[in-house]
């Protein structure tokens, strides 16, 4: 019996579900049986299978196996191989019209040579080329890339034919790609596009670039590629990508209208639908259209578009938790506040945004006059869950804030204290900071801000949870992640064989060295601009906690004052027990200190305003 049901496992005929794998690991059918039944089962599996899974407590080997399927499953398909057509030299002339480093766009809209050059005849020139060259080509076809990317280096560095460089640089591009050293052959691609629209390269050379943006996690060399080339030489296979970052820079320059327009073009069936769908939600907006930018986050925060890579998803996943927040905010922000707790209740608790959402949730509550509610959310907040991996000072605010309005103006007082001794000296460091690179001068060596703060080369007060909240700008973790990449990638080329080393390894080592000092000042810039945004946020909170003090001072005088002309009452609270009237759906347990992971969110407290 036992053999046929593991059998029938394995040879399923029909969809294997999530309930069908928690079945077998609940009847205690190996892990290894398991993992062989999902490897074997064909399935293509989703994001939403594998939430189910680790809801429902399956295995972690079981999930990292469907998470590696689902990694393979999505590797980026190879473009369609370039052409093997004659290649014309660009004269000077040309170069003149065409450079990639001009200001204009790349080629023009009615070149004749544009049009022709987008149209692949599958010809083949094998033969017709130097035999050096040609031979290199057959190294790359047959699967050999290193030695490959040795002979083509050589022609470059003799110049051996400068008639075929556009093709030495897109072959060199690829051999490096298919060699896993993505930032080297970035370097190549862009060398080719440099050459202009009308070489016969360049529409492979592109989507390429675009893939390679997915390995580095830093699309600002993309951007600035796409900045420079017409809408209408954009090849077909990268159209979708292309459209989405020009919207992404027009929006980033408020071009709004136009950036809408521009990400309205990304196709329903693009993987990047999603992100265009949220972009143009958070578009609407910023231009007070509130009904249609509900309707776009709704649309985001509903749907099952899949990605062509594990970490997309993960991406993805957040982008519809952030729909949801979003939809709670402009609720917020319309004082439907009712609305907007319904939305922040339903970002999911293993979202990144949680915390967040339960201190904006806190905000709502406060409107709402629920103060015991307020206190309980930013209870969660400050749990140690949250407190050692987020940096949310505004919660310590708005908790002295709501000790106020109950007028527990000790709690208040220390809770401001506590405030000011652990924020002003992150103030201070930050604005110090943001002084010394504020000059010309300061922001040419925007590079040594990095490496203060990201390679640990000078002290700092600044806590971790700082960082992760300047991490969630996309352009400053994109530049880390692909710093993060050129120090494996040095690696993995010092490796190589000596005589492979000595020759392209030298030479991608100074690409390398060079990419690496741009992308540090880069970075550095992205840091500083994050930081004067914290910066101003931080010295506007210790603002507000002053004018709380002083409010508190206020607020006692004339307590005191009240209490003087009524010396007869009494306090007719004391020695009362006080029953609250609680519903038979909950149980409700005294708070002892000790945090517990299923406890966060459900905190309440029962202070009594001891206002007069």
């Amino acid at each position: 019996m036992s053999t046929l049901l593991l059998l029938a496992f394995a040879t399923p005929a029909h969809a294997l579900t999530c309930d069908e794998v928690m079945n077998m690991v609940n009847v205690n059918v190996p892990e290894a049986i398991v993992i062989q039944t999902l490897e074997e089962s064909g399935e293509s599996f989703t994001a939403d299978f594998v939430r189910c899974l680790t809801n429902e407590g399956a295995p972690d080997a079981v999930v990292a196996s469907v998470k590696k399927q689902i990694a393979k499953n999505s590797a980026p398909k190879e473009e369609e191989a370039a052409p093997e057509a004659e290649e014309k030299p660009v004269t000077k002339k040309e170069a003149s019209k065409k450079s990639f480093d001009e200001d204009e766009e790349v080629g023009t809209k009615s070149s004749k040579k544009s049009k022709l050059v987008d149209k692949d005849d599958g010809s083949s020139d094998e033969g017709k080329d130097p035999e050096k060259l040609d031979d290199a080509v057959r190294q790359y076809k047959a699967k050999k890339p290193l030695s490959a990317s040795l002979l083509l280096h050589d022609l470059l560095k003799d110049n051996t034919f400068p008639d075929k460089e556009t093709k030495i640089l897109y072959y060199m591009g690829m051999s490096l790609y298919d060699l896993g050293m993505f930032h080297s052959a970035q370097y190549y691609f862009i060398e080719v596009l440099k050459k202009g629209t009308g070489n016969p390269y360049f529409k492979y050379a592109l989507p390429k670039l675009v893939a390679i943006y997915k390995y580095t996690g830093d699309v600002t060399d993309l951007e600035k590629v796409v900045a420079k080339i017409s809408p209408d030489d954009y090849p077909k296979s990268a159209r979708n990508q292309l459209y989405y970052l020009l919207g992404v820079q027009l929006y980033e320059q408020d071009k709004l209208s136009e950036a809408k327009k521009m990400l309205g073009q990304v196709s329903e069936k693009s993987d990047l639908y999603t992100r265009a769908a949220y972009l143009i939600g958070v578009i609407d907006n910023k231009q007070g259209k509130l009904k249609s930018a509900v309707r776009s986050f709704s649309e985001v925060a509903k749907s099952s578009v899949e990605a062509p890579t594990l970490q997309e998803l993960e991406q993805l996943d957040r982008l519809r938790e952030l729909s949801v927040l979003n939809i709670a905010r402009i609720y917020y922000g319309i004082a439907q506040y009712d609305q907007a707790k319904e939305y922040y209740s339903q970002v999911p608790r293993d979202s990144v945004y949680w915390a967040e959402a339960q201190f904006e949730g806190a905000w709502t509550a406060f409107m709402l006059s629920d103060l015991n509610y307020t206190l309980g959310e930013i209870l969660t907040v400050d749990s140690p869950y949250y407190a050692d991996v987020e940096f949310i000072p505004e919660a310590t605010v708005l908790r002295a804030l709501t000790y106020f309005n109950l007028c527990e103006y000790e709690d208040v007082n220390r809770t401001l204290l506590d405030f000011e001794q652990t924020y002003t000296p992150i103030h201070q460091e930050l604005k110090d900071v943001l002084k010394t690179y504020s000059s010309e001068e300061g922001k040419a060596l925007a590079d040594q801000a990095y490496e203060r703060y990201f390679e640990g080369k000078g002290e700092t007060v600044l806590p971790k949870p700082l960082f992760t909240r300047l991490l969630r700008d996309q352009q400053l973790s994109g530049l880390v992640s692909h710093l993060a990449l050129l120090d494996k990638e040095e690696e993995l080329i010092k490796s190589q064989k000596s005589q492979w080393k000595g020759a392209v390894g030298e030479e991608l080592i100074k690409i390398i060295a060079d990419s690496r000092e741009r992308l540090k000042t880069r970075a550095g810039k992205a840091l500083l601009r994050n930081m004067v945004t914290l910066a101003k946020q931080l010295g506007d909170l210790i603002g507000q906690a002053q004018i709380i003090r002083f409010e508190v001072v206020d607020a006692q005088r004339e307590g005191y004052i009240y209490a003087q002309s009524h010396i007869d009452l009494k306090d007719t609270s004391k020695g009362q027990n006080i029953d609250f009237a609680t519903s038979p759906k909950f149980i409700y347990w005294p708070f002892n200190g000790e945090y517990w992971k299923d406890e966060l969110g459900w905190y309440h407290y029962t202070e009594q305003a001891k206002c007069k």
